[in-house]
């Protein structure tokens, strides 16, 4: 039934028939219990071990793609509840996984099975707790592979200092209600529907846990007050000890995924340490059910490597990008990828967009472009990364693009394909008339037809002083924006979207710099958004070729 069970979840059983010892007793250092289920390859003894660590469960499909799978091509695999959910005790305390996990990795190695060697696997979550012991765990840890996570979430709770309500509030509804395996089912459909509805309510944020969940959460009341900068995040941000991981590490994300951008510069803090991961992006998103498919062999592949010393089904280039648009896959050495320039194209008077300099100098000549943003009827986004549901950018932009609080900026029509590869930035001259404001800038394709499908977008959320204002009350904003790999064809135009919100996936301004879980007071922002010479804004592209 559990090699029916892996056939159903469109992953391949090996050759080995599997045993399975279940609600094997863990002590962690305060004398609580975790729970773990091993699965073994019958006829291998003390074959190297895969661990995973998980808060959403150790049996159904779960137990199937982390142990069934792994054990019937010749691995053990231990597959955990972390601390206060499905059997094992404590309470669950978010994102803080450090003790119990080298608690776990001391345990394994006192096991008569144990080989030796260990690897751990899991996507979301179950590769943060990774990355939470992986400079610690000791030389029997030979591999690594995580998916679609990163060694912090500091940054993806707070994007660019906004906070991500939508799904922040997803998270907190799914890890209250998943009391066994098979709730999860149901929760992960229902989860963004409450979240989003209890977003939507106009509370404030402080009531919209109760209002999704039923309870107040109390991780959720713990972002609401602790921001980027404070202690609350030293414990639980590991990304000072990526560049000390010495296991081989293999990476899978997707450029739809609302880790992507801190998952890239994990990347990058282990090829500064003179390592050489391994890095897939495909067009995926954080819940893609193909990503989670295809990880499953690419982590069998890895750790055939690394723990069996069998590198024949590895491929020859560490980095595998899947360019959209082209629809085609392209191996590089490195990223970012080798032959990419950085190419401003500057918002132009009459909304225009072109990689040439804005015209000038006569001010009357180019005024700012103005909007109104009324915290009160926030903008709304249309698509773009959140935790659970299809981001991939399937939405045409019109409606946002219609509202007289979003600006556009587009090209003249391609007369030749365009391809991006790499991060893509954000470059504002801006003025509000509130010290307090948001600015979100999107990417956008524009088909021959009129759509305008979002490729990638960002946000950035400004207090006093921070940037500073010049002389004219200008400030200069950078706003980081999701990487992309992305081909426009010859016939389409590029545009770029200017806002103030993208609700409820970050949080309304609401102008006063009040505190965001009780802010009640709503001030409508003015903004402008220069594009002379003395105050040049752009969006700057990775090109390729």
């Amino acid at each position: 039934m559990r090699r029916l069970g892996v056939s159903a979840l469109g992953l391949q059983n090996g050759p080995h028939r599997v045993t399975v010892d279940k609600d094997l007793r863990v002590p962690a250092a305060d004398g609580v219990t975790l729970l773990a289920d091993r699965y073994a390859p019958a006829d291998v003894e003390r074959a190297p071990t895969v661990l995973v660590r998980s808060p959403y469960g150790r049996r159904g499909p779960f137990g199937l793609m982390c142990g069934q799978a792994f054990a019937s091509q010749g691995f053990q695999a231990v597959v955990q509840s972390v601390r206060g959910g499905f059997g094992s005790g404590g309470v669950f305390e978010a994102l803080d996984e450090r003790e119990d996990g080298l608690a776990t990795i001391a345990w394994l190695k006192e096991q008569p099975w144990f080989g030796g060697t260990f690897a751990m696997h899991g996507p979301s979550y179950l590769g943060y707790v990774q990355w939470a012991v992986a400079a610690e765990a000791g030389p029997e840890l030979k591999a690594l592979s995580m998916q679609v996570t990163a060694s912090t979430f500091r940054d993806a709770v707070n994007v660019g200092g906004t906070f991500a309500l939508e799904s922040a509030l997803i998270w907190v509804d799914l890890t209250a209600r998943m009391k066994h395996s098979l709730s999860g089912i149901t929760t992960g459909i229902m989860s963004p529907r409450r979240a989003r509805r209890a977003a939507l309510s106009g509370r404030p944020l402080a009531e919209l846990d109760r209002l999704a969940t039923g309870a107040q959460q109390r991780f959720f009341q713990e972002l609401l007050v602790n921001g980027p900068d404070t202690p609350f995040w030293d414990k639980r941000d590991f990304s000072p000890t990526v560049s000390q991981v010495r296991a081989p590490v293999n990476m899978t994300g997707g450029w739809y995924d609302i880790f992507l951008p801190w998952q890239l510069k994990d990347y990058a803090a282990l090829r500064a340490a003179g390592h050489r991961p391994y890095l897939t992006i495909g067009p995926w998103f954080h819940a893609d059910q193909r990503m989670m498919r295809g990880s499953v062999g690419e982590s069998v592949r890895w750790f055939r490597a690394h723990l069996l010393d069998d590198p024949s089904e590895l491929r020859e280039q560490p980095v595998r990008l899947f360019v959209t648009g082209a629809g085609e896959w392209h191996e590089f050495p490195d990223w970012p990828v080798p032959g990419m320039r950085e190419q401003r194209w500057h918002l132009q008077p009459g909304r225009a967009l072109a990689p040439d300099e804005p015209p000038g100098p006569d001010p009357a000549v180019n005024p700012p472009d103005t909007y109104r943003y009324d915290p009160e009827h926030p903008t709304p986004f249309l698509g773009g990364p959140t935790l659970l549901g299809d981001s991939r950018p399937s939405i045409d932009q019109a409606r946002l693009e219609r509202r007289r609080d979003v600006l556009t900026y587009t090209s003249a029509i391609l007369d030749e394909d365009l391809e991006i590869i790499g991060p893509v930035l954000a470059d504002l001259r801006v003025r509000s008339n509130r010290e307090h404001t948001d600015f979100v800038v999107r990417l956008c394709d524009v088909s021959p037809d009129g759509e305008s499908r979002n490729l990638c977008e960002g946000m950035r959320r400004l207090v006093p002083g921070t940037p500073e204002p010049d002389e004219d009350g200008v400030r200069r904003v950078a706003v980081e924006l999701w990487p992309a790999g992305h081909r426009f064809h010859r016939g389409h135009r590029v545009r770029v979207q200017v806002a103030s919100g993208a609700y409820p996936r970050v949080a309304r301004n609401p102008g006063t710099g009040e505190p965001i879980g009780t802010a009640t007071a709503m001030l409508t922002a003015d903004q402008e958004v220069f594009h002379s010479p003395a105050h040049p804004s752009a969006i700057i592209l990775p090109i390729m070729g």
